[in-house]
């Protein structure tokens, strides 16, 4: 009896025991699952404040502010043969002075109202007056954006909280502005010039498409020499390649040169394609190539893995089926693989677009007006021109700085958005 007990007392411990160990095993897995909702919470609050604070920042770019005006084209004062050679600013600053009831003796008044203007405004004048000569002597609306101080003030970047003497424009100016705003002179507007203009040394008048250009011509160098280079590598050296010695080392080099930091390869091009093969300078082609050596190793692991991932039971049946090596391979390991293939060169693509030191090191820093349509020749892209508006003196190249951010981000998240959407389209089961 004495036994019996002491069993089930026995046994009653080790279930309680082995009940307390359950319930400490899932109790630690609740804190895990915590610590990782805790920790996604984390990168979500800050990645939040990361896009709020260049919304925020940049947001004001996206629209402007133009001036409208009636301008009495002075047959005393224009040039007709060159109308580039008049003075329009003083023209319209003098006669808006005028309007406003001002004298002005000395001409500082005069002064303080053209640097409201654009000089954007002497070329649209010069433009109608060369398409219509006759508009000479008459009085007719011209619209042109207005200087970056201008718009500062009217965007709420510039107060009269600041002390005048710390800012560019002055309590007089500003009140012009709001007179010339009350009269329907000034307006609101998109800015279409952000995404119309190349680089300018006025931030007015500064636009992102020269860069996108370069951008784009960059990238397609890219994607011609990498993808072709790196899908051929990846399968040579899944399918075909011994396993040897060599075929190791191979593989630990591209393994390392995933993890190489971006501007040994900036050096690389530097010294490669500029130095010795004089390849132009700051051009898209070198630009392209110095990209697509940056994207091959991650090009060729993705391949690789996405190879990898196919059943052997294809190559089996293939091979069954009386089909060659090379039939096998690209007629049904190669097709299966694609999604994975796609996969990895569009975020190859994508994480290239966002290089910026391998840029920098190859010239692509310096200012380059118009837009570039030829691959050897100097061009922007986003990265740099984000790197040479941030570090400009002028305080407007800084909201078109976080536009930029804004417009590089959406092309990468629509890049990444395609290898998802191209990987469910075309992924397989077994």
């Amino acid at each position: 009896m004495t036994d019996a007990v002491s069993k089930s007392g026995a046994v009653s411990t080790r279930a309680q025991k082995l009940q307390a160990r359950l319930k400490s095993r899932y109790a630690r897995e609740n804190r895990f699952k915590w610590y990782g909702r805790g920790a996604i919470g984390v990168a979500l609050v800050f990645l939040a404040i990361l896009l709020s604070s260049i919304v925020m920042q940049g947001y004001t770019a996206f629209y402007g502010h133009s001036l409208t005006m009636p301008l009495y084209m002075d047959p005393a004062r224009i040039e007709r043969a060159y109308p580039q050679g008049t003075n329009f600013e003083q023209l319209a600053a003098e006669q808006e002075i005028a309007r406003l009831g001002i004298v002005d003796e000395t001409g500082a008044q005069t002064a303080a109202m053209r640097s409201l203007f654009s000089s954007e405004l002497k070329y649209v004048a010069a433009e109608m007056i060369r398409n219509q000569p006759a508009l000479i002597g008459q009085t007719v609306p011209v619209s042109a954006p207005l200087s970056d101080d201008a718009e500062m003030y009217l965007k709420g970047k510039i107060t009269q909280n600041t002390p005048e003497e710390q800012r560019r424009i002055s309590d007089q100016q500003m009140q012009w502005l709001d007179q010339m705003k009350e009269r329907g002179v000034i307006r609101a507007h998109f800015n279409s010039a952000l995404f119309t203009k190349g680089d300018s040394t006025q931030p007015e008048l500064a636009g992102l498409l020269g860069a996108v250009v370069g951008s784009a011509l960059m990238l397609t160098v890219t994607a011609l020499i990498a993808i072709p280079v790196g899908v051929f590598a990846a399968v040579w050296l899944e399918e075909y390649a011994p396993r040897n010695r060599l075929t190791a080392i191979i593989e630990v080099n591209i393994n390392n040169l995933a993890a190489v930091p971006s501007i040994v390869y900036g050096l690389l091009g530097l010294a490669l394609f500029i130095n010795f093969l004089h390849l132009p300078r700051a051009s898209p082609l070198v630009g392209g190539l110095v990209l697509a050596l940056m994207a091959l190793p991650t090009i060729i692991i993705a391949t690789r893995s996405a190879l990898k991932a196919v059943p052997p039971s294809i190559r089996d049946a293939a091979l069954a089926m009386g089909a060659s090596r090379t039939q096998t391979v690209f007629q049904h390991v190669l097709p299966l693989a694609m999604p994975g293939v796609m996969t990895g060169s569009i975020i190859a693509m994508a994480h290239a677009l966002g290089e910026t030191a391998p840029l920098l090191l190859i010239g692509m820093i310096s200012f380059v007006p118009g837009i570039t349509a030829a691959i050897d020749a100097p061009a922007g892209a986003l990265p740099s021109l984000i790197y040479i508006w941030e570090n400009a003196s002028e305080r407007a190249f800084h909201e078109r700085t976080a536009a930029a951010i804004l417009v590089l981000l959406a092309f990468m998240i629509v890049m990444n958005a395609a290898a998802i959407l191209l990987r469910r389209r075309f992924e397989r089961r077994w």
